[in-house]
């Protein structure tokens, strides 16, 4: 027994928003932990680098790989887009501490 179409879609874009809204959570957490080191750069280290740059490519990663349903809704979309733009803001923001780092 199969279930429609409408209702494995809603069930889809449940779980769509559970994991865009993870991302974005991960986003917010790292943004606040690169803008604390940024304010005491002279006490990060080179593994805090690593680490960091690490969690900002798997984040892009799961972000640039995501391949939108076509009835994803235009909301959900605008949300993807904006996580990628708020990735690559942050990257820039790291690497500007690393800079003072190293």
């Amino acid at each position: 027994m199969s279930m429609p179409k409408d209702e494995i879609q809603a069930e889809m874009a449940q779980a769509w928003g559970v994991f865009v809204a993870a991302l974005g959570k991960s986003l917010s957490m790292l943004e606040k932990d690169i803008e604390e080191a940024g304010k005491m750069a002279h006490e990060c280290t080179g593994e805090w680098c690593e680490a960091t740059e690490h969690v900002i490519d798997e984040l892009s990663n799961a972000l640039f790989s995501i391949s939108e349903p076509r009835w994803l809704d235009k909301k959900m979309s605008d949300t993807i887009k904006d996580l990628k733009y708020r990735v690559y803001d942050l990257y820039a923001r790291y690497r500007s501490v690393y800079e003072k780092v190293v």
